[in-house]
Parts: structure tokens; sequence; C-alpha cells
């Protein structure tokens, strides 16, 4: 042996053969050579076909029809959620000593870090010449008092409310009457500002629909209006103001996934935001669905969120026991998101959440 493979391979105190290297380089050598074998490939094909068609349904999933039970605004609901399942393969993966299985699974890691990736990280930045902040602050709240004294202690310079129910109209008036000078109540949503509000009117999104509506007189369609349009006088110049509570989506087994009220109610609301002369826009509301829903396209494509562009995570606001998507937005145009976060929960069964803006 000569003296270079004498000082590459020698021998440790109990007598074991070592590499110059350490004794690292036999183990990985060891599972080169396992990988290569034919075995490892040819196991798992169950666990294979399923990492791939994850990894196909999230990259594809604008392409799931919702003929049938609003199917892909369904998947697109919940997007996000579909990465638990790849941790879930990769067990198995290893269990079944699948290197096909493993290999699969790249695909739908990929795929889950492009998509959502960036809201693994802090985007947030100091500063903001505005805060807002949105809530559905429940119609079966049990403290609408408490909520809205959480909600002072929030800081925001604007407020909007949605779901107001006339028994706790008072309360809510009442409680935040110190901290927010100027207010208004359009049926069951409402805004309370620290700053001076004009031009407020309620925005039809649609609530009434058929041969009978026109026939409706304004006072009684006004007793259920769920947006409502206003400026706020900032001291960097004029903000329109919307506030919107779309109408709810259902899941159950006949209809499947229910959003006909408020898919009608968001296409309503882009129309009117799209006529909007104001350059700088925020809408705050329960949208009762996520950014990434299809049926948002008519806003997304105008606004963006706040949460993906300064927030620092998901930010789901719903349920406010276990919240496990975001429907409650703060969109934009015009202006510069700064940070984005959701605050403490409330009485309400949603979570309020609220936004540093500039521009």
């Amino acid at each position: 042996m000569t003296q270079v493979d004498a000082a590459e391979t020698g021998q440790d105190g109990a007598g074991r053969r070592t590499t110059g290297s350490g004794t690292w380089r036999p183990p990985i050598r060891q599972a080169i050579r396992r990988a290569s074998r034919p075995e490892p490939w040819k196991r798992g094909p169950v666990l294979a076909a399923s990492a791939l068609l994850l990894g196909l349904l999230m990259l594809l999933h604008a392409e799931i029809p919702n003929r049938v039970g609003n199917l892909g605004s369904l998947v697109e609901t919940f997007l996000p959620w579909f990465g638990v399942f790849i941790p879930a393969l990769l067990v198995g993966a290893f269990w079944r000593r699948s290197a096909s299985a493993v290999a699969a699974l790249l695909l739908p890691g990929t795929v889950w870090l492009y998509l959502f990736g960036g809201m693994l990280s802090d985007k947030s930045h100091a500063g903001g010449y505005l805060t807002v902040a949105g809530h559905n602050v429940g119609a079966d709240n049990p403290d609408p008092a408490g909520t809205a004294r959480d909600l002072v202690a929030s800081g925001a310079d604007v407020l909007a409310l949605e779901e107001i129910t006339p028994q706790a109209q008072g309360a809510y008036e009442k409680g935040l009457a110190k901290a927010y000078p100027y207010h208004t109540v359009l049926g069951t949503v409402g805004l309370w500002s620290k700053l001076p509000i004009s031009e407020t009117r309620p925005v039809d999104i649609g609530m009434d629909y058929g041969p009978l509506a026109a026939t409706k007189p304004a006072a009684v369609k006004l007793t259920y209006n769920r947006a409502l349009r206003t400026t706020v006088a900032t001291h960097h110049g004029p903000l329109a103001v919307y506030v919107a509570h779309l109408g709810s989506a259902r899941v159950n087994p006949r209809a499947g996934f229910a959003t006909d009220s408020r898919d009608r109610n968001a296409q309503a609301l882009g129309k009117a935001v799209a006529a909007e002369k104001s350059k700088r826009v925020v809408l705050l509301g329960d949208l009762n669905g996520t950014t990434d829903d299809r049926a948002f396209a008519g806003l997304t494509s105008q606004l963006r969120s706040v949460q993906e562009v300064a927030g620092d995570g998901f930010g789901f606001s719903w349920p406010a026991e276990f919240p496990v998507a975001r429907i409650d937005q703060i969109l934009v145009r015009g202006v510069k998101p700064q940070s984005s976060w959701v605050l403490p929960a409330t009485g309400s069964d949603h979570l309020p959440v609220a936004a540093g803006i500039s521009w």
C-alpha cells in the first residue's frame, strides 16, 4: 500500500478502517448504490402517482371547472392547505423506501413554493400615513361593547365594520364615538374615522335581483345594504374607501360550493371599483372568499392584497377559533402597503384585520 493509500485509509482506535476524510463516504456511497437499484424505483407506485396528481392539481387549479358544484373555487379557497399533504406523502415514501415517490414529490413541493413561498417571509415595513382596519363584528356577537373597546385599542385611523345589527348598532356608536368623531352606517356596514369623511353613499352590489328588484323603494333596500363608498380627507389627500360584505358561501352535499350571491356581489363590486375616479382606493370587507378564488378576478385585477404585498404569513381570519382562510380582505389601489396584520380575537367569529398604508 502506498503512502497516499496509508494516509487515506487507516485504522481508528478500535481497529476499524476509516478514510482520511472521515466515515461519511461509505454511507453516501451505500445510499447511492441502493437508490440506483431497480427495487426502490418500483416501490410505492400509488404514493408516486398521488404526489404527481397533487402537484398537477395545484399547478393547474385554474383549469378545474366550476360547472359541477363550483369545485374550482372550492379548491382555490383552501389551496394553501394542500401543502400539508406533501410531508405526509414524504413520510410514506421513506417508510416504503420508494425512490420514485420521493422524486415525484419534487413537483408538488416546487409548485407550492412557487405559489405560496413568498407568504413564509415577513414583508412588512415600518411607517405608513394611515392605519386602516376591517372587522366582521358578527351578528351573534355577545359583547358588542367589548368588541368596540378592542377595536379602539387597535389604534386604527379608519375602521370598517360589517354585519352590524340594529340591536348592536347603538353599542358600537357609543363605544367608538370618543376615538372616532366621524362615522356612517348604511344598512349592515359602517365606517368610523378619526378624519373627516364625505361623499358617502351606498353601493349596489346586486343584493336584489330579478323582476321585483326595481320595485322596492330605496328606503327598504337601505335596511339591508351591504356595501358603501366614502371619501376620507387625509393629510396627504383624499382617499376613496369602500366597505363591503359579500354574500355567504356554503358547502352542502347537493349544491356543492354554493357561491351564487357572493359571486354576483363580487362582479357588481368590481364594476363599481372600475368606475371609481379617485386615484387612491381602499376596499375593506368580508368578501367570504380568498384572493386565490377566481370569482374575485374582477377585483384582484384592479386591487392588490395588502397581506400578499406587506404581510407576515397568510393572515388567516376565519374562523376566529382556528383560522383556516383569509376571507376578510384589505385591497388597495394607488397606495403603498407598508404592513398588514391580524388583530386579536373579539366576540366575533371573524378576526379583525389591519394594515398600514402610505403614498
